[in-house]
């Protein structure tokens, strides 16, 4: 079983990152719930991460309360997402805290049913929280939808600058329960992570692939991009 408290992971490409500061403070936070104050740490660490290429740290809290760091290759990111929903209730532990249930979130992805490349995750109500390393978002008309802020959620860095991108261009943010066969009927939905940045989901289930000709994915990605800044 791990000993993992904390963790908090974010793409660094060329030397820039989106949501830096909002990473930062996810992974504080937490480790400051935790007894261990780890401004300074992050703020070194930060610092010696390379500017060149394509990185996917990832900063760690430990039951040992020494926080330490995984330099790795970002993985290939992109592609067709294909989804299936667990079933049974939510199996995580800290939902709130991205660390103690990475493990389990993991064999809970790989065991997924029909080949799928993430798996949501129901509320006692059966509506959609998240999937195991996504956010989920959805559109309504014109409308950005988000599950509910109050309910068992990890804070998705992804999720909050897509919400500034809206907040900028005037258009109407919404936040409310939805169930999966509701979410599979949305105008479009979509994963959302600090990897990937936005992946619409293709198919659910056993169901063929969606080519989705119509989504606009695409344009929100680029300016979700055109967030990103430097190291210091």
């Amino acid at each position: 079983m791990s000993d993992l408290l904390v963790a908090d992971s974010f793409l660094v490409a060329n030397g820039k990152v989106r949501g830096l500061e909002l990473h930062r403070d996810r992974f504080v936070r937490s480790c400051a719930a935790a007894g261990v104050a780890a401004e300074r740490f992050w703020d070194e660490q930060l610092a010696r991460l390379p500017g060149f290429g394509r990185w996917f740290p990832r900063f760690e809290l430990h039951g040992s309360g020494e926080p330490a760091v995984q330099l790795r290759p970002a993985p290939p990111t992109g592609g067709r997402v294909r989804v299936a929903v667990h079933d049974g209730p939510d199996p995580r532990t800290a939902p709130r805290v991205k660390g103690p249930d990475l493990e389990l979130l993991g064999k809970l992805r790989e065991s997924a049913p029909d080949r799928a490349d993430e798996i949501l995750l129901l509320d006692a109500d059966g509506t959609v929280l998240e999937a195991a390393y996504s956010a989920v978002a959805w559109w309504e008309d014109d409308t950005l939808c988000f599950p509910p802020s109050d309910r068992p959620l990890l804070p998705s860095v992804t999720a909050a600058l897509l919400r500034r991108i809206a907040a900028a261009q005037g258009i109407e943010v919404s936040e409310h329960p939805i169930t999966p066969s509701a979410l599979a009927d949305s105008t479009e939905a979509w994963l959302v992570n600090a990897l990937h940045g936005i992946r619409p989901i293709h198919a659910w289930g056993p169901s063929a692939i969606d080519p989705l000709p119509n989504s606009n994915s695409t344009a929100w990605q680029t300016q979700l991009e055109a967030l990103a800044t430097r190291l210091p």
